[in-house]
């Protein structure tokens, strides 16, 4: 019995280090004439390496001996995970105004003002009955700035606290609406009021990193290119494309996609599909003078799947969101003209070694639709544990419908126009300028 008394008591300190699986920050940042306020909570246990005074067998913390932990906790744990910028300038390390512990049951951070009152308010009476691992930390911290019209921003650090960190920080800028911001893990550079500039810049390399970042938007590319390797012939598919997925990608950012569980992985079977019927047509077809339709129709689909990566990053967008918008479609864009511009001289010079470039064409393709067959395989048996259900018809139902139509006569438009100009491009093209007839001898 002593043995295994010893070995509990061992053992004890290594759990009690040990990270927690889930941890949520919650922040408040408030701008004043020469302050910038922040208020912060962080779960106990997510910070190791502080020596909390307890009582008794189960750990329950000795409140009157406390405070001195929580300054520990605040210098080594709190201070170092938000960095704070003005202007691009780091803040200097703030004052420690008030530091206390929290029941795990208090609501004080629902608001601002609530949380300034219940951190600055009175402590836990002494015989609170409250563990150690179970209490949360509350700090307001003060730091100097210069202005408070100037431009901040905090780089977080705080995925050191668990194996999933997620942060919730809430900005109030002065005389203007509270800004909400959710992350996990590390997010870099986080500017809470970003200028216009900076927020184009930070879409076009988002919308860049996710071109190239994304496997099954590069093979659909891939097979727009096999057939074709040619630049003049490729500027029509690849603008119908761009087209396409510029309507659905603003359409879904403001809120008319679907809002149901099914539609992500509807989407994402779409998309391998798409993948599959280009590579077949690739094999199968032998012109492709209406490749551009099919460019359009499947970028419509592709237009939500780039929504999808973009959805989250909109609360970085500050009060630009259609400048930040048009920069996400910009760099999606340029990478697309950086993988087109990487594709086809490999290409060319593939089917200029090979036997023949009808060959070269079908092993391509059928590479890219082997790939492609999986993922719509393990995709569409995703689909096929949601059971999709046919939505309220309510006015809210209405209004998306009759926008969905607008956009798909937009959308057929444009296809009948395209249609015209495809059509008048083929009949010059054929034609040989008068200049180059010679008169009959």
């Amino acid at each position: 019995m002593c043995l295994l008394t010893a070995a509990w008591l061992i053992a004890a300190p290594l759990a009690a280090h040990d990270l927690p699986p889930d941890v949520l920050v919650q922040a408040f940042v408030k701008i004043e004439p020469s302050h910038l306020r922040l208020i912060i909570r962080v779960p106990l246990d997510a910070m190791a390496d502080v020596d909390y005074p307890t009582r008794g067998p189960g750990g329950l913390l000795e409140l009157t001996r406390v405070p001195s932990a929580l300054r520990d906790a605040t210098t080594m744990w709190v201070i170092p995970g938000l960095q704070m910028y003005e202007d691009d300038r780091p803040l200097a390390p703030p004052r420690v105004l008030a530091a206390r512990v929290s029941l795990p049951s208090d609501r004080a951070f629902g608001s601002y003002d609530v949380a300034l009152a219940h951190v600055t308010g009175p402590s836990l009476p002494p015989d609170t009955q409250l563990y150690w691992n179970q209490g949360a930390l509350d700090v307001l911290l003060d730091y100097d700035i210069r202005s408070e019209r100037g431009a901040f921003a905090v780089r977080p650090s705080f995925e050191r606290l668990g194996v999933h960190v997620t942060t919730v920080l809430r900005f109030l800028p002065p005389g203007g609406a509270v800004r909400a911001f959710e992350w996990t893990a590390d997010p870099g550079l986080v500017r809470l009021d970003p200028r216009w500039h900076q927020a184009a810049l930070g879409f076009v390399r988002l919308g860049m990193a996710h071109i190239l970042g994304g496997i099954d938007h590069l093979l659909f590319l891939v097979c727009l290119v096999i057939p074709l390797r040619r630049l003049r012939a490729l500027i029509p598919v690849v603008t119908a494309f761009a087209v396409a997925h510029s309507m659905t990608l603003l359409a879904s950012a403001f809120d008319l996609a679907p809002d149901v569980l099914w539609f992500p992985p509807l989407v994402e079977t779409l998309i391998a599909i798409s993948i599959v019927y280009m590579a077949l047509e690739n094999i199968l077809a032998t012109r492709f003078d209406h490749r551009w339709k099919v460019a359009f129709g499947f970028g419509l689909v592709h237009g939500f799947g780039f929504s999808f990566a973009l959805r989250e990053s909109l609360q970085f967008a500050g009060t630009h969101l259609m400048t930040s918008l048009f920069a996400f479609n910009l760099g999606i864009e340029l990478g697309q003209i950086v993988v087109l511009l990487l594709m086809i001289p490999p290409l060319r010079l593939m089917c200029r070694v090979s036997s023949s470039e009808r060959i070269a064409t079908v092993v391509a393709s059928a590479l890219v639709a082997h790939v492609a067959w999986h993922w719509m395989i393990d995709r569409g048996r995703v689909l096929g544990q949601y059971k999709m259900q046919w939505p309220a018809f309510d006015a809210a139902f209405a209004v998306k419908a009759t926008t969905w139509l607008l956009v798909l006569a937009a959308a057929g438009g444009i296809m009948w126009v395209g249609s015209v100009v495809a059509g008048r491009f083929r009949r010059h093209a054929h034609v040989r300028p008068a200049s180059e007839v010679r008169p009959p001898s």
